[in-house]
């Protein structure tokens, strides 16, 4: 649980001691300076938490041109954004897959500092189905930053591994990102591509 959600519990819970301190005569002094408190920190763990951010981040969600796929799918590919695309901060990437597929889908990002940056949304994998997927993508760079966008093929134990680090970096507040030889064995490059961000997204996320 991060320090955040505790704020905001705890926030709550002054607030309630505050309206049962209300009823005696004798803890009146006490009411309003906790009641207060309470109310300020349900505001500052409300507004900042992974629930809020995550539902203002949905509004701003855009899609990059899309690739014309014709005849049968035999490969996972990345169909939006298309190579050399300039993107927004925050994207929808989709792609293809062939039905027979089994693994799940992960798309990881690799800006001008040569780390590794699993996307994810509250699913956490690339959602499937019907043979299309598709996963939010972030990106935290400098307007005109490029960066490889390459779509892995993960066994469940690379899935974990993706989805365990992640949790991780969410909780520590800190995404240092993955070197190459930190990539399991089980996740296997399928497609990539080049774009550019469009505008700056430095400290956007």
């Amino acid at each position: 649980m991060s320090a955040k959600i505790i704020i905001l519990i705890i926030g709550v819970l002054f607030i309630l001691i505050a309206l049962l301190a209300s009823k005696k005569s004798s803890s009146g002094k006490l009411v309003i300076p906790l009641g207060i408190l309470g109310v300020l920190m349900m505001i500052y763990g409300s507004y900042s938490s992974d629930f809020v951010n995550y539902n203002t981040q949905i509004e701003q969600v855009s899609t990059g041109n899309k690739l014309k796929i014709s005849g049968p799918v035999n490969s996972v590919k990345v169909v939006s954004p298309v190579d050399k695309d300039s993107v927004d901060c925050r994207i929808l990437t989709m792609g293809v897959y062939p039905e027979s597929n089994e693994n799940d889908i992960w798309v990881l990002i690799r800006p001008t500092d040569d780390r590794y940056y699993p996307q994810s949304d509250h699913t956490n994998t690339s959602y499937k189905r019907d043979g299309e997927w598709q996963v939010v993508t972030r990106f935290g760079g400098d307007k005109g930053e490029a960066y490889d966008l390459i779509i892995y093929e993960a066994n469940s134990e690379a899935s974990s591994f993706f989805s365990n680090t992640i949790a991780k970096w969410k909780e520590e507040e800190n995404y240092p990102g993955l070197q190459l030889e930190e990539i399991p064995t089980g996740a296997k490059e399928v497609d990539r591509i080049k774009i550019y961000a469009r505008k700056n997204c430095r400290g956007v996320f």
